[in-house]
C-alpha cells in the first residue's frame, strides 16, 4: 500500500516538474511610473466624458458603437490621448455643442489612426 502511494506521489511530481514558471522582475524609473499613472487618469477622464448618455446617443447617430469606445481609447498613442484629454478638459461642463465637439474630435482621431472608416472609400 505504501509503495502505491509513493509511486503516485512521484508520478504527480514528475508531471508537474516540467511546468515550472519563471518570474522576471525589472525596475522602472519614476518617470515611467508617473507616465503610466498619468495615462490611466487621462483614459479614465476621457472615458467618463464619453460615457455620458447624450454623447453615447450622438456616437450612435454618427455610426460609432459605444461598446468599442474603451478599446479605441486604449489604442490611442500617448500623444493622441493627451491631446484628446486636453480638449475634453477645456470644454465647458455640459451643453450639446461641447459634447458634439468631443465626439467630433474622437471621430477625427480614430479616422486618422485607421481605427474606423467613417467615409467609406470605394
Amino acid at each position: 500500500m505504501a509503495s502505491k502511494i509513493v509511486a503516485f506521489v512521484l508520478s504527480v511530481a514528475l508531471v508537474f516538474a516540467g511546468t515550472t514558471s519563471i518570474a522576471n522582475a525589472t525596475l522602472i524609473t519614476t518617470q515611467q511610473a508617473v507616465a503610466v499613472d498619468a495615462r490611466a487618469q487621462q483614459e479614465a477622464q476621457v472615458r467618463e466624458a464619453l460615457a455620458r448618455e447624450d454623447v453615447s446617443r450622438m456616437m450612435v447617430e454618427m455610426g460609432v458603437d459605444p461598446a468599442d469606445v474603451d478599446s479605441r481609447i486604449a489604442s490611442l498613442s500617448d500623444a493622441e490621448l493627451a491631446e484628446l484629454h486636453g480638449q475634453v478638459e477645456q470644454l465647458p461642463a455640459g451643453g450639446v455643442l461641447a459634447v458634439l465637439g468631443v465626439v467630433l474630435i474622437v471621430l477625427i482621431v480614430l479616422e486618422v489612426t485607421g481605427a474606423i472608416d467613417i467615409f467609406k472609400r470605394a
